[in-house]
């Protein structure tokens, strides 16, 4: 009689079919102790370190010394290179041979003098595939080298993997032998795993997860570890289980191999470039074993990497991109964030990232823009995504949200590019098992294994699911706005049309690459990496600094060519309107005096030398006033400025009108403190609860004290302690005709988890207020109604925030900070905060910036507020002039409309010999317009572009005396090309 079933209590049967795979637990019987069988040693082992990333015809060349299984290397950020010397056994002919290898560090496997397999112990990668089967003739003897980076996966984090780096850690190599590789034990293995997956990922209550669970128990009683012949009956079940099928509404899973490999994070960017070899030469060997295998790779800049580094490697990638299984994604230089960077910079990153993928692949990437790890998502992507050639966009790191989920959904503003948000998981893996809510929709999965019977799944290209998705777009939610550095603006382009010695379009480009766009990255230009990479960033800016003043230096040479004139000084307008503003102007022997000078809009004009320059007074001068209590008074006839004796700001009046902007009672300039304690990611995160801790930061009475006496400027400055390790210094100024008061600050900053912000109280009411973003601008709650409202107790903004209601507003500029909140009536802006890890030292140290306030009648728009806050962030450049200087000012460029900002003026990429220039334009005001552009120089063919510079064929516009109509809808970018005609000889 067979005996009955036992009643299987779902824990027990779960830790048993654990147990019976575990690399910990009863190896001496189970099957995860038979993986492998006979196995040596190797034959001989050396080794040498380096602190440098050496490459391989230099490393193999250096001297090897006597090495064993345990020894110990270091320290971090450190190379230990392997020779392993291998003789393979006799015995072994017919079977499949590994190297085992295991060590802290992250290793790459070396075969004659090319690159073969990427091995870490984190990633439960240990072992290399010497044969697949030992062949009667097969060489027994053979010389592998193998780089370990004194890194692990995740960096070298001390105590934790965000933690800053240990410089003092070593590493240990813990295995390195030969052993016979059993596949029917790997195979077996594999099926046991997936139905564990499958039973924990659904729960005890889920139908499936117990079939699958009873499924993996009955191969546990069938197979017997020490007898193969046993094998093809459990493998039967799993074959059972998986081969199930459902009905034509199941749900497919499209699965795509891609590893995501962070430009810069916890480790250097050197080490990325070995990371990037490491991982896709194994992504090669899965793509050569299985022909269905398709791979992602996103990022410009890793691949140029690998081709500089790697050309071996690059050439395998190129040829596997061109069967189908290699597929670059993204369109991007690197993965940037989605806050910081300017309009321009994101265009720059598709337009040299589109470019890359065209030269080295032979195609653009057009299914989607891959950005799945950034921290926030600019309204204005869904247009420069368009204006790019890509209409799909895919993230993930939106589900990670603590507050509210966010809807799958499409940009509803007519740009024609569409969102799709992959399901929540670790980089979306979870829909293999869970399955998507919305289950009639095809999902992307970014992973690769043998699932079935939890819907249908399919090696697919990665714009497969998310055009099959989009294909039900009536059953989809739509969300409009953002989601929770550098300007494009040059002026040497038109000196380009006056003479050839200038840099070319090369030049430029590879400082774009190689020093802003790599430093966009989202864990860079961020702050959330380590110290060594902040450093490397750092050194970036600087050459970008020199390498852009030289450019700014040849180019005034060339635009003053020709022109007779006084020697004296060249004074440059960036921007597309004219500017009247006070300059300190320097005096020989490094004095500077001040002078009020007048610039056209985007060119120059000429300033005799300073000892001849006469303040000419055409407005009403800066009137300052300190009183017997120590307050200053700060007046230029537009608005009024009232400070205490501690520097705060206790009354801002708009002259002509007589109004108040401060709040009654309150006082603005307040800096206040707040604990800053995420719950785990610290240089990331800033929690709703540190609302809760305020302190405002009182200054001494006394303190404050006249600058500048008045005339064509006035000033106050003041000294406040803001805790015992940190110090504040800060000059209050005023300019004639200038339609906002400027705060120059300078912190000297050494706190631990702390969070530093101004405050201004305004006394102004509105439910909304206005930020600017890249190319416009957004309007954002001012209260907590909703869950959504809530979640934005803290948002970004670029160089201007405004809260305005009906006839009067206040403005907040500033030239450098990107935090910000409006709540109730007060606009707070956050300078610095002080988080540990992964850089202990971040934010540490001498910060200068500078924000301002603008009261204003009427709506921003009309008031001035993006002209004045792009005047704060790009000041006239006064250059010494060329002898003989010009006499005479000049203007390149002009635009009729104050609702449209030029941008960006550049040289084309494409067609430098025939002297191009793009300009990028964009509507600020969020208005339909017509506006004229008027041209100073000689164009032979103006031609409506894309982002990507390509012209559009119906884009050619009539040149009507030197002027152009372009037409405009809210927030719309234009690009145009303009071709010039010949320079003079």
């Amino acid at each position: 009689m067979a005996a009955a079933p036992a009643l299987k209590h779902w824990r027990t049967t779960l830790e048993r079919v654990e147990k019976f795979v575990s690399p910990l637990y009863f190896t001496d019987c189970n099957l995860r102790g038979r993986l492998f069988g006979a196995s040596c040693p190797v034959a001989a082992l050396s080794s040498f370190l380096t602190p440098d990333r050496l490459p391989y015809q230099e490393a193999v060349q250096r001297d090897f010394r006597p090495a064993q299984v345990g020894c110990s290397f270091g320290p971090t950020w450190w190379t230990c290179w392997f020779r392993v010397e291998l003789t393979i056994p006799e015995a072994w002919v017919g079977q499949e041979v590994h190297l085992c290898w295991e060590s802290d560090g992250e290793g790459l496997v070396w075969r004659d003098g090319e690159p073969v397999q990427g091995l870490t112990k984190e990633g439960e990668k240990t072992s290399y595939v010497l044969t697949d089967r030992l062949g009667e003739r097969d060489p027994r003897s053979l010389t592998l080298y193998v780089e370990v980076a004194c890194n692990g996966l995740l960096g070298a984090g001390k105590g934790s993997i965000i933690a800053a780096p240990d410089p003092e850690k070593m590493f240990q190599l813990s295995r390195a032998e030969l052993a016979v590789f059993h596949r029917d034990v790997h195979m077996l293995l594999v099926d046991l795993e997936l139905l564990l997956g499958i039973a924990k990922g659904l729960g005890k209550d889920n139908q499936r997860s117990f079939q699958a669970l009873y499924t993996a128990n009955q191969m546990v009683n069938v197979c017997d570890p020490a007898q193969p012949e046993t094998f093809p009956v459990a493998q039967a079940l799993a074959s059972r289980f998986f081969g199930q099928r459902g009905g034509e509404s199941q749900h497919t899973i499209h699965a795509t191999g891609h590893c995501h490999i962070d430009t810069a994070w916890l480790w250097p960017f050197e080490e990325t470039m070995r990371k990037c070899a490491r991982s896709w030469v194994t992504a090669l060997q899965l793509m050569e074993r299985n022909p269905e295998f398709i791979f992602a790779c996103s990022q410009a800049q890793q691949l140029e990497w690998v081709k500089n580094r790697y050309p071996g490697l690059y050439s395998r990638l190129q040829e596997f991109a061109r069967r189908g299984q290699f597929v670059p994604v993204g369109g991007t230089w690197v993965e940037m964030d989605g806050n910081l960077p300017s309009g321009e910079a994101m265009v720059r990153q598709f337009l040299q990232g589109q470019n890359f993928f065209l030269q080295e692949f032979g195609k653009m990437c057009s299914e989607q823009f891959w950005l799945p790890d950034t921290f926030g998502y600019s309204a204005q992507l869904p247009q420069i995504m368009h204006g790019c050639g890509i209409r799909r966009f895919l993230t993930q790191k939106l589900s990670w949200n603590l507050v509210n989920s966010f809807p799958v959904s499409r940009d509803p503003g007519g740009s024609g590019s569409e969102w799709v948000k992959v399901p929540p998981g670790p980089f979306a893996s979870s829909p293999l098992l869970r399955g998507p809510r919305q289950t009639t929709k095809p999902s992307l999965c970014f992973c690769q294994g043998h699932i079935a019977g939890r819907g249908r799944t399919k090696s697919g290209r990665p714009g497969t699911a998310s055009a099959l998705t989009l294909a039900s777009l009536p059953c989809l939610c739509f969300s409009a706005g953002s989601t929770i550095l550098f300007s494009g603006r040059g002026w040497m382009a038109p000196a380009y049309w006056s003479t050839s010695h200038l840099a070319t379009p090369m030049g430029c480009r590879a400082a774009w690459r190689r020093l802003l766009l790599l430093n966009q990255f989202h864990d860079v230009v961020t702050g959330s990496c380590i110290q060594i990479v902040a450093g490397e960033a750092m050194c970036h800016y600087e050459d970008i600094r020199s390498h852009g003043n030289t450019l700014l230096s040849t180019a005034a040479a060339a635009l003053c060519a020709g022109e007779p004139g006084p020697e004296g000084l060249l004074i440059v307008n960036t921007l597309p309107w004219k500017r009247t503003e006070v300059m300190a102007l320097p005096k020989p022997g490094g004095a500077h005096s001040l002078a009020l000078v007048t610039v056209p809009s985007m060119g120059y004009a000429p300033v005799p030398p300073p000892t001849s320059l006469q303040p000419l007074l055409p407005q009403q001068p800066v009137f300052v006033l300190q009183e017997t209590d120590g307050s200053v008074t700060l007046d230029n006839g537009i608005i009024r400025v009232k400070l205490d004796p501690t520097g705060r700001l206790t009354s801002l009046v708009l002259v002509a009108s007589g109004r108040e902007a401060i709040a009654e009672g309150a006082v603005g300039n307040q800096f206040v403190l707040f604990d800053d304690v995420p719950l785990y990611w610290d240089a990331w995160d800033v929690m709703d609860y540190h609302l809760e801790t305020r302190k405002p930061v009182l200054g001494q009475a006394g303190t404050l004290a006249v600058g500048t006496e008045g005339g064509l400027r006035g000033s106050a400055w003041f000294l406040l302690q803001i805790s015992p390790n940190s110090r504040l210094s800060q000059e209050v100024v005023l300019d004639v005709g200038c339609p906002y008061v400027r705060f120059h600050t300078e912190v000297h900053w050494h706190e631990a988890h702390k969070f530093l912000k101004v405050e201004f109280p305004a006394r102004v009411r509105s439910s909304q207020a206005t930020y600017e973003i890249q190319f416009g601008h957004l309007q954002r709650p001012t209260h907590y109604n909703t869950s959504w409202d809530w979640a934005r107790f803290e948002v970004w903004a670029h160089r201007w925030m405004d809260l305005s209601e009906q006839g009067f507003g206040l403005a907040l500029l500033n030239d450098c900070k990107y935090g910000a909140s409006v709540q109730g009536s007060i606009l707070s802006l956050s300078l610095l905060r002080a988080p540990k890890a992964p850089d202990a030292t971040a934010d540490m140290g001498r910060h200068e910036f500078t924000y301002a306030l603008m009261p204003h009648k009427g709506s921003f728009q009309d008031a001035g507020v993006i002209q004045a806050a792009y005047s704060l962030n790009f000041p006239l450049l006064a250059l010494p002039a060329p002898s003989p200087a010009p006499a005479t000012s000049w203007s390149a460029f002009s635009l009729s409309s104050p609702a449209v900002v030029l941008e960006t003026v550049k040289q084309a990429e494409s067609s430098p010999q025939r002297r191009s220039l793009v300009l990028r334009l964009y509507e600020a005001h969020g208005s339909h317009v017509d506006c004229w552009l008027h041209l100073s120089l000689p164009v032979q063919e103006a031609i409506l572009c894309d982002l990507l510079e390509r012209p559009d064929p119906a884009g050619h516009l009539p040149l009507r005396d030197s002027r152009l109509k372009l037409t405009f809808s809210p927030f719309q970018v234009l690009s145009l090309l303009l071709v010039l005609q010949p320079p003079p000889h």
